[in-house]
């Protein structure tokens, strides 16, 4: 398994969308292992196939070291709370650069495992943030396109000066 190199911002790359999985087998396990070691290297809580330029849908999320990596293929929202959070976000394709994103509280997700099995699950606050955020890189959404866009202006002035 390997490191490998993640996309920066603005690699247009990032914009993309990603294609569903279709094929369940040592080529996805060994992809979903490089996403968790380049992610765990970057460091960062979650990182999508397409951070790495491999346009599928995939990612890895790991929220707590003692809880383990979480892997979402082919992931789909089935609904969405009424309640909103404020949670600051970033990416490991923009290192150091973060803001505050209001999404939904909590959330209803189906996704495959690596082994291609349906599984639906329910996610309250930052594990629902994190997933919808993965799925918005997922479908070409950089996080910066969640911000105003004076918010997003300055940040990226700000990440272009730093860097």
């Amino acid at each position: 398994m390997a490191i490998r190199p993640i996309l920066k911002y603005p690699d247009p790359g990032l914009s993309l969308p990603c294609e569903p999985v279709a094929e369940f087998d040592g080529d996805l396990a060994a992809l979903a292992q490089d996403l968790l070691e380049t992610m765990r290297a970057a460091p960062g809580v979650g990182i999508t196939a397409a951070h790495i330029g491999v346009l599928r849908r995939l990612f890895v999320l790991e929220l707590s070291p003692a809880d383990g990596p979480l892997y979402y293929v082919n992931p789909e929202i089935l609904s969405l709370g009424d309640e909103t959070i404020r949670h600051m976000e970033g990416s490991v394709s923009m290192p150091g650069a973060t803001d505050e994103v209001e999404r939904p509280r909590q959330l209803r997700v189906r996704y495959q495992d690596l082994d291609g099995n349906v599984v639906e699950e329910d996610a309250r606050d930052f594990h629902a943030v994190c997933i919808q955020h993965e799925i918005d890189q997922l479908d070409g959404i950089f996080w910066l396109r969640r911000l105003s866009r004076v918010k997003r202006e300055r940040l990226v002035r700000r990440w272009q000066k730093e860097k």
